[in-house]
């Protein structure tokens, strides 16, 4: 365990992690964001520690770089993380997304991908 973030840098590789990872966590970030700046260790370190080739990825999203990305899933404020499983963006603990630096709903939504992720690695 224990991959590092993914830095996205087109609409191909987002596509291809989506493709080869059934659990994705996805930062969609501005390097201008001060709360974005505020998260991102924490978004490294859960990263760091949850991370499961072909199970569970993160990735980093810079919204300026990557418009078309930000505009495909509506993101509109920044840091928004996004969850997908199975390439499909889903819900996690109810919610289709994660608006602001809201770290204690990051961390929930995380660790119970954490946990599924696991589980199907396992099995």
């Amino acid at each position: 365990m224990g991959e590092s973030v993914n830095h996205i840098s087109s609409h191909g590789d987002f596509d291809a992690l989506l493709s080869t990872t059934r659990y994705v966590v996805a930062d969609f970030y501005a390097d201008w964001c001060g709360p974005c700046k505020t998260i991102a260790p924490f978004f490294q370190q859960f990263a760091s520690s949850l991370s499961i080739p072909g199970y569970l990825a993160f990735a980093k999203v810079n919204v300026d770089s990557n418009q078309s990305i930000a505009q495909k899933y509506r993101v509109a404020a920044m840091p928004t993380f996004l969850f997908f499983k199975d390439g499909k963006q889903v819900a996690v603990n109810g919610s289709a997304m994660i608006q602001g630096a809201d770290m204690p709903s990051l961390k929930s939504a995380v660790e119970k991908m954490g946990k599924l992720a696991k589980e199907k690695a396992a099995a």
